[in-house]
């Protein structure tokens, strides 16, 4: 499976040890940035992330900043990514398997390193879980997805 992984300056640190430890479970990684923890914009690395994955160059996408919100915010921009942000296992797993994200957000500034590549590991290893509930709210979130300007304008209407 590939995985595009992403942060900011404030997830620099953290990105490196995940990579380091998920290579060495045997994960195929591609670093898109920011290499360096000068301070930089959340959105150029999301979406850089979100597109690999939206396009199928990547199958999952990882990202982390501060809090995991902004870049779960600006992942989600891009159509085709359903970006979840967690700060713990289980929430990764259920956002896997229930809803079939595909990009999962951490927070250096809120999660351990330890607790970041268990969630990492969680997310990447769960399988969405299909069954007729769970897919039809994620093809509901697609129908979304896709109307995205008329839902802006006029309000969804699933």
């Amino acid at each position: 499976m590939k995985v595009a992984i992403g942060s900011d300056h404030a997830g620099v640190a953290m990105k490196a040890s995940l990579i380091a430890s998920l290579r060495l479970d045997g994960w195929e990684l591609t670093d898109v940035g920011a290499h360096i923890e000068e301070s930089c914009d959340y959105p150029e690395y999301a979406v850089a992330v979100a597109r690999q994955v939206a396009s199928g160059e990547a199958d999952r996408g990882v990202l982390i900043c501060g809090t995991g919100v902004g870049m779960a915010i600006a992942a989600n921009k891009v159509r085709g990514v359903r970006a979840a942000s967690v700060s713990e296992p289980v929430s990764a797993a259920l956002a896997r398997s229930h809803n079939d994200a595909n990009v999962v957000c951490l927070g250096a500034r809120i999660v351990g390193p330890e607790v970041a590549l268990e969630v990492v590991r969680a997310f990447l290893s769960t399988a969405f879980s299909g069954g007729e509930r769970h897919t039809r709210r994620v093809e509901q979130i697609r129908r979304l997805d896709n109307r995205r300007d008329d839902v802006a304008a006029h309000g969804p209407a699933v």
